[in-house]
């Protein structure tokens, strides 16, 4: 994979994120045991190193084209999947600690297998739990710099997940595709409601053409106490 891994490193640094070579041996490891797992357990329809590398890796890369990671000193990753974006995030910046949150238990022992296997036992924890649980939790709420989300649910529905996870002064970021303004208009309020203040977007175009769309939401209070709802309210009854 070295034309792969070269390719990336490129790619990335057109982000203002530099790969090392121990990042680019790490994510080289994970995409392939990825695709071994993905054999068994059908982590994820893209299964292909080359569309692993530019839909996975450098996809979740985008964060930064919304916030300083430098300044993201921890981050919560909520319904994370096979690891995007949180686990190339703690690859590509070692010195943020990183919680990845995945309520499927064959998507979390996936995760505890790649974590290990990386030598990140020390900067990554992965919490097999549903993000209304932890949420509520002492040891999560309101305790990140940043919580990501990718193509999880609705904004209204990721706001209620991710923002009371989040720290005042600090911010969430969605990842979605390219065509987000009525979701943007129905979260307005929600957004307000958690603790929400300036927004802020950047469309971005992956090499091959897809477009994505990055939304920031700054937490400017805490938020209220009953939020988020119990498991399964955010997604049936959104906050417009």
């Amino acid at each position: 994979m070295i034309v792969l891994n070269e390719w990336l490193r490129r790619q990335a640094a057109e982000l203002q994120v530099v790969l090392t070579g121990r990042a680019l041996l790490q994510l080289e490891r994970y995409a392939t045991l990825l695709q071994e797992w993905n054999q068994s357990l059908n982590l994820t329809t893209i299964s292909e190193a080359p569309e692993i590398y530019e839909l996975h890796f450098l996809d979740s890369l985008s964060v930064a084209l919304a916030v300083d990671m430098t300044q993201a000193h921890n981050l919560i990753d909520v319904g994370t999947g096979a690891g995007f974006p949180g686990l190339v995030l703690a690859i590509a910046f070692p010195a943020t600690r990183v919680t990845l949150v995945e309520s499927v238990n064959k998507k979390a022992w996936f995760l505890q297998a790649v974590v290990a296997e990386l030598d990140l036992a020390d900067q990554v924890q992965v919490v097999c739990e549903r993000a209304e649980i932890i949420g509520q939790q002492v040891a999560y709420r309101q305790q990140f710099d940043l919580a990501v989300a990718r193509a999880v649910a609705r904004l209204a529905v990721l706001a209620e997940y991710c923002l009371p996870l989040v720290r005042v002064g600090g911010c969430f970021v969605a990842q979605k595709g390219p065509e987000i303004e009525a979701e943007l208009a129905e979260a307005s309020r929600c957004f307000a409601l958690l603790g929400g203040a300036a927004v802020h977007v950047d469309n971005w175009l992956l090499p091959s053409g897809a477009g994505r769309t990055i939304v920031r939401v700054n937490k400017r209070d805490n938020s209220p106490d009953q939020f988020p709802r119990r498991p399964g309210m955010p997604s049936k009854r959104p906050l417009l």
